[in-house]
């Protein structure tokens, strides 16, 4: 299957948006220090932090590599296919971005980005750019705007959980 959009990647270039799509960009303060930016790294290359929040994951691998295949579930009914794009591992970031494929309700890409600054604040952001691929997700309008960026905002939620991080933002 190929991906549903022509920009392949493009979220790897910070503050990139192709024509036509929507631009989403949300930050998280997790914690502080290596032991919250291990553990948090760790939730998001495995899958963990989205299955923590209650989406299915079908994935063709563990961890979150180029051309892993994944399968993401809403509310049981809600498919959205994807594939890994790139991914990061860096001392001091590590993340990955998936691209649409045929079948998703939007077409595009979003990214998990976990990082630690030189003050030892960790960090995730959420970076997407995305149009609607199907009718119910043009005829939500602003409603699906706003559930993408509640998406992220609850990834960050459960991943300061997960990570062992700050009790609030």
């Amino acid at each position: 299957m190929s991906f549903t959009y022509d920009d392949v990647g493009a979220t790897r270039e910070q503050g990139h948006c192709p024509p036509g799509f929507r631009p989403m960009h949300v930050r998280t303060r997790l914690g502080e220090g290596e032991p919250v930016f291990q553990r948090a790294v760790e939730a998001v290359l495995t899958w963990e932090m989205h299955r923590e929040m209650g989406v299915g994951i079908d994935a063709s691998a563990e961890r979150a590599a180029p051309g892993v295949d994944v399968t993401v579930t809403l509310a049981g009914m809600i498919k959205a296919p994807c594939r890994v794009v790139w991914t990061l591992d860096e001392p001091r970031r590590a993340g990955w971005a998936y691209g649409t494929l045929p079948g998703h309700p939007e077409s595009g890409e979003e990214a998990f980005v976990v990082d630690r600054t030189g003050d030892g604040t960790v960090w995730l952001t959420v970076t997407a750019f995305s149009r609607p691929a199907k009718w119910y997700v043009r005829a939500g309008g602003p409603a699906t705007r706003a559930f993408q960026h509640a998406y992220a905002r609850r990834c960050g939620t459960v991943l300061r959980r997960l990570s062992g991080g700050d009790e609030e933002d």
